[in-house]
């Protein structure tokens, strides 16, 4: 039953990315919400579904709040908690809610059930970092993403999040020798950024810098502004599946209009992103063409590049367009 509440949980998702896409662009916070719910209301529905309980028309309405969702899920895991898929969709809408313990908690459940499933391993490690004061790993969080790794070595989130906890644990040899074989396996945006990672860590541990990477191939003569995008971890939780990132780069003080713009999927933050002419939307008006641009990062669950409500972002920042130019953002605000 687990396995069909989740499969019904994903093919809701799925549904209402279209059905409810006017309402992601008007108002995301409550689109946000009436997705999570829905996804839950599908599996309520599903176990009363050839019970006596379905005979009765209050067990078979559904839920009309996302806090009323909440508390169907929880009576039925009440009723039957052997479900690991059902623990880790309720962790995600106290997520929604913003019940970060409750997410843990949940989670820590659900752990229970599959101790050894890497994926599962990494969020639970996740959530308790994010409920905890401080978003500091503790002992437990880190035990867990050392099992994770120890069923799968090469399980990105895991080792980042372990390299993290190293690092707030004042341990920044192993923080960095947990980062390096990650090297191996990211693009190499991703990789240029890991590697200011490492080598920071690696001076704080009195460690040589690594080796040069090998030169890539010249980039055309022009203006190239590399934007080293990152996501808060307290948003991380509450990020909408197959949310997009917009790199975007303004006229300060001019139209609203991107002078460019690089868009690729939440999922593959952080990352370095390089905004150059070939970015630009204008013909008329070229990122080479200006002195100075502001910057900013906003993610999209709609994939639409108009903001909105609930879309998060990052504080605006501005660069002088000179060669080599490059800039920080950290995306840690919902747009109101």
């Amino acid at each position: 039953m687990a396995g069909f509440v989740f499969a019904s949980a994903a093919l809701v998702l799925l549904a209402l990315g279209y059905v409810l896409r006017p309402l992601w662009q008007t108002r995301r916070s409550v689109g946000l919400g009436m997705v999570a719910m829905l996804a839950i209301a599908t599996g309520l529905t599903y176990t009363l579904v050839g019970t006596p309980d379905a005979l009765d028309p209050v067990q078979r309405s559904s839920p009309t709040t996302i806090g009323e969702a909440v508390v169907r899920l929880e009576a039925e895991l009440k009723r039957d908690p052997d479900q690991t898929e059902g623990w880790r969709l309720l962790a995600r809408a106290y997520a929604v809610e913003g019940r970060l313990g409750d997410a843990r908690d949940a989670l820590a459940r659900a752990l229970k059930l599959a101790p050894d499933d890497p994926d599962l391993l990494t969020e639970a490690a996740e959530a308790r970092a994010v409920a905890a004061e401080g978003r500091q790993f503790d002992a437990a969080a880190v035990a867990m993403l050392r099992h994770a790794l120890a069923q799968q070595p090469m399980h990105q989130r895991a080792r980042w999040f372990l390299g993290i906890a190293q690092r707030q644990a004042k341990q920044p040899a192993e923080a960095a020798k947990t980062w390096e074989p990650l090297l191996a396996l990211v693009d190499g945006d991703t990789a240029t950024s890991l590697r200011v990672q490492i080598d920071a860590a690696r001076k704080d541990a009195g460690l040589p810098p690594l080796p040069a990477a090998p030169v890539a191939a010249a980039a055309p003569a022009g203006t190239a502004i590399k934007v080293s995008v990152s996501l808060d971890p307290a948003l991380a939780m509450r990020l909408p599946d197959d949310a997009v990132v917009f790199v975007i780069a303004r006229q300060p003080g001019g139209a609203p209009m991107p002078v460019a713009v690089e868009k690729l999927p939440a999922t593959q933050l952080p990352q370095v992103v390089t905004l150059d002419d070939g970015d630009s939307l204008m013909p008329t008006l070229k990122l080479s063409q200006l002195k100075r641009v502001e910057l900013t990062a906003r993610i999209s669950a709609s994939g639409d590049a108009t903001a909105a409500p609930g879309d998060f972002e990052a504080t605006p920042v501005q660069v002088d367009t000179a060669r080599d130019a490059a800039a920080a953002l950290m995306i840690d605000r919902v747009v109101e």
